[in-house]
């Protein structure tokens, strides 16, 4: 059971925020993960001024937020986890950033989404810095032409994310990706997580998506 009692919620995320305070200046901007996280949580952490989330799933996202949105005009969804082309039209018009673009089929779907709604959506460029099979994200290598790909459609790419293999070091992985976001003249970093936010401000991170170090872990 998560723990949702607010002055935990809120201790847990003012300990976050000093921790990445001391990291970097200035620093990384908190991304609140509410990814199966019930109301009372949500409410818990609007409660300490929270405005920027991730969530994972399109169909979750919108069930979530939509009672929320009315309440809170100044909140910014971001869409974290994997997306599938048939759900570009939903994304678009729910989330204010799209940070895993991974493939060139994707950039033609968010193009067409973007064109039909009416709405530019910022993306970030999701690298699989790991070159793990299994995970979502362009290999390195790759990602120069995906990222032309995805400026001659029209989409703004703002910046690189990453989520480094589990069983490695972060700190050489968040290296690759400043590394590469500055080779291609970017200025997002959305890299770190709950066990490694603080590693990843001190590489430069400008974005960390923080879950269980905010909410407790479920059981």
């Amino acid at each position: 059971m998560t723990d949702t009692d607010t002055p935990s919620i809120a201790k847990r995320r003012e300990a976050v925020l000093v921790e990445l305070a001391q990291a970097a200046d200035p620093p990384p901007q908190l991304v609140a993960v509410t990814k199966t996280q019930p109301d009372d949580a949500i409410e818990a952490i609007l409660a300490t001024g929270q405005r920027i989330f991730g969530e994972n799933r399109v169909q979750e996202a919108e069930a979530r937020w939509a009672h929320w949105r009315t309440q809170y005009p100044d909140l910014e969804l971001r869409l974290i986890g994997p997306l599938q082309t048939n759900k570009a039209e939903d994304a678009v018009r729910l989330f204010d950033v799209i940070e895993t673009l991974d493939r060139p089929k994707l950039v033609q779907s968010l193009a067409k989404a973007m064109e039909k709604a009416g709405r530019h959506v910022p993306v970030l460029i999701q690298v699989n810095t790991g070159e793990e099979p299994q995970k979502a994200g362009i290999a390195p290598a790759d990602l120069q032409g995906l990222l032309q790909q995805a400026r001659e459609a029209g989409l703004e790419v703002r910046g690189l994310m990453c989520i480094p293999p589990v069983d490695e070091p972060a700190g050489p992985h968040f290296a690759l990706l400043a590394k590469l976001a500055k080779q291609a003249g970017l200025s997002v970093l959305s890299m770190g997580m709950s066990s490694d936010y603080a590693t990843a401000a001190r590489y430069g991170s400008t974005h960390v998506r923080v879950g269980t170090a905010l909410f407790g872990a479920r059981s």
